[in-house]
């Protein structure tokens, strides 16, 4: 037996190990069930390139538990180590085996390990770590152990075969990982997709045995495989269907509503990266749930915290992104940004933009009857994202409140020849409460406008900055201003009232609005309401982002506008002709009411005086 120090920079390199190394314990099972993909993937290198002459066998990756001695082992049948090699790999920390056969085999290597201290996460949850282990090549079997201090041992052993045991001799502290079900767990998380067999224990099948009447249920136990070893997003997608896609996703998220599509990537120039996104149904729902796609390196599942490579707005999709090209820190917990990962970025953004674009183009209905899924989406990307902005111009919509479905451009040469304002600006009138505002959007349609719906979300933003960025259009609520107002060829009807009869009104219903709020006789058409409330643009907005970011919105004082329309009979005709003062009053009372009962504005004791009024005036 031989003797002697584990290679490293400092003293203090195990408790920092066990400490600071990787940000959660459970990384452990990664790293090593890693190691040993990495040692079947190389002798399947060598063996491809005719270097390697034996019988592959059975190469199924086993981990096995000891509750009694309290072990953890992961067993390979790869490549192995020789004396030296371990001397060599085991004993200088950070000093990568894989690197250095990536350098010798990169063109035919797939392997995962990059940093040569994911063996070492091992003494995270052992006191003690065995590696017993046999090359290929023609060489003794070695045995290394390791108590979790710089020193460690180094002897012959009996092993028959070639390949690398690797047992951990769990501590007190990390006894969760003896259990069965917790490290199946694990497997299941980190090691799903992995590409060769790895087995825990067994588990029992069904299969009939005989035939017809003869036939009978009979059980069996067979080897429990926990991964899949040839995942979808590494097949070409002609190889795929639309239902295997559809499990595909199932099996990633259970019981989760069938997506309504999908994006299979398959990029090898400038990085290599595949995956599959897939379009989750939102609904008018801005829920930002940032662990729904899964980031992979050669299969190895590294995190769900993406952010790095994808832009805010695609965080909204569900899927698997996997390239061996994305950096990772030494513990592959954090990506780091660089030129490659901004690449990747606007690849992803590109193909998404792309794949909406082919279902607009080719069907474009059936892209309609999607809106109401996908407007979160693409309002989204617009807000936050200038180059998918620039792309989704063209396959973005806009609603009316008749169902009717327009590109921007569609919509603005629908409308601008009857509303166009005077500053040369095209009106888009538009409703975020298509029942309440009922009676202002009848209005504007007995005037051929059309009226958009905005009731989503994100319609506030989306908003300003299509108002930004088309510059000649600006957005108008249906209720912000009566509907002679909002254009520049909308004629007004003659005034029927005198200029003192206009007075008197205006006096009346000033008494009744109060201080700070302006109050307008205007000759509107009969046909409209006989008083109008509607708030300024630019205020109510300015009320509503700030609510929608949580702030208060009390710092701006209500504010809003009185018209009377001094053509409505109920004006005109009745309530100038009344001859009583407390009736006249009472009569502007109760309009003045039903016009704040339209805005949603009359609550209280206001609104029971109003219910009760109107009872008595039927009897």
């Amino acid at each position: 037996m031989q003797k002697g120090t584990i290679s490293v920079q400092t003293e203090n390199i195990f408790p920092i190990i066990k400490k600071f190394l990787y940000s959660d314990h459970e990384i452990f099972i990664r790293e090593l069930v890693s190691n040993a993909v990495d040692a079947t993937t190389k002798l399947n290198t060598l063996a491809n390139k005719g270097e390697f002459k034996g019988e592959l066998g059975d190469t199924t990756i086993q981990v096995l538990l000891d509750e009694e001695r309290k072990t953890l082992t992961i067993r390979d049948r790869g490549v192995g180590m020789t004396e030296e090699e371990v001397m060599k790999y085991l004993n200088q920390v950070a000093f990568s085996s894989a690197a250095e056969f990536l350098e010798k085999y990169k063109e035919d290597g797939n392997i995962i390990g990059h940093f040569g201290l994911g063996f070492y996460s091992a003494f995270m949850v052992a006191d003690k770590v065995e590696v017993i282990t046999r090359s290929w090549q023609d060489a003794p079997a070695v045995k290394w152990t390791c108590e979790g201090n710089p020193e460690y041992s180094l002897e012959p052993a009996e092993r028959e075969d070639r390949g690398t045991d690797v047992v951990l001799h769990i501590n007190e502290e990390n006894e969760e990982f003896l259990q069965k079900d917790r490290i199946e767990g694990l497997l299941k998380k980190y090691c799903k997709f992995l590409p060769v067999p790895i087995q825990i224990g067994t588990r029992t099948e069904t299969y009939t045995e005989g035939e017809g009447e003869e036939s009978e249920q009979k059980t069996r136990e067979v080897p429990n495989i926990i991964n899949q070893t040839e995942p979808i997003w590494k097949k070409p997608p002609t190889e795929l269907t639309d239902e295997d896609y559809r499990n595909f996703y199932q099996e990633l998220y259970p019981f989760s509503p069938a997506p309504m599509f999908w994006i299979h990537l398959n990029i090898d120039y400038p990085f290599n990266l595949t995956g599959i996104l897939f379009f989750p149904k939102l609904g008018n729902t801005l829920e930002v749930q940032k662990n729904k796609i899964q980031l992979y390196s050669n299969q190895v599942y590294v995190t769900d915290e993406v952010k790095e490579i994808v832009p805010e707005f695609l965080t909204l999709l569900h899927g698997v992104i996997d390239s061996p090209d994305i950096p990772l820190n030494v513990s592959r917990s954090y990506l780091q940004s660089d030129a490659s990962v901004k690449k990747i970025t606007g690849y992803i953004t590109r193909k998404v933009a792309d794949k909406l674009k082919e279902l607009f183009d080719k069907d474009r209905a059936n892209y309609e009857e999607k809106w109401s899924d996908l407007g979160v989406f693409v309002k989204y990307g617009m807000i936050s994202e200038e180059k998918f902005y620039d792309k989704a111009v063209d396959f973005a919509l806009l609603q009316n409140v008749d169902e009717e479905y327009f590109t921007l451009d569609e919509y603005r040469e629908k409308v601008k020849e009857l509303q166009t304002d005077k500053h040369n600006k095209v009106v888009f009138l538009y409703t975020n409460q298509l029942a309440a505002h009922d009676s202002f959007i009848q209005s504007a349609k007995a005037r051929n406008y059309d009226v958009l719906l905005f009731d989503q979300v994100l319609d506030n933003h989306f908003i300003q900055q299509l108002e930004y960025k088309l510059g000649d259009v600006t957005f108008v609520r249906v209720d912000s201003d009566t509907v002679d107002n909002l254009v520049q060829k909308d004629e007004s009807a003659e005034a029927v009232l005198s200029e003192k009869e206009q007075d008197k009104v205006k006096s009346l219903f000033s008494e009744l609005a109060g201080e700070g709020h302006q109050v307008q006789v205007k000759p509107l058409s009969p046909e409209d309401q006989p008083v109008v409330i509607t708030r300024p643009e630019f205020m109510r907005r300015m009320k509503e982002m700030q609510a929608l970011q949580g702030m208060d919105a009390s710092m701006f004082p209500e504010s809003f506008q009185v018209v009377i329309n001094g053509n409505h009979p109920l004006i005109a005709e009745k309530l100038l002709r009344m001859k009583k003062e407390e009736k006249r009053q009472s009569l502007a009372r109760h309009l003045y009411d039903l016009a704040r009962l339209n805005q949603g504005m009359l609550t209280g004791a206001d609104l029971t005086a109003f219910v009760r009024r109107s009872l008595e005036w039927v009897q």
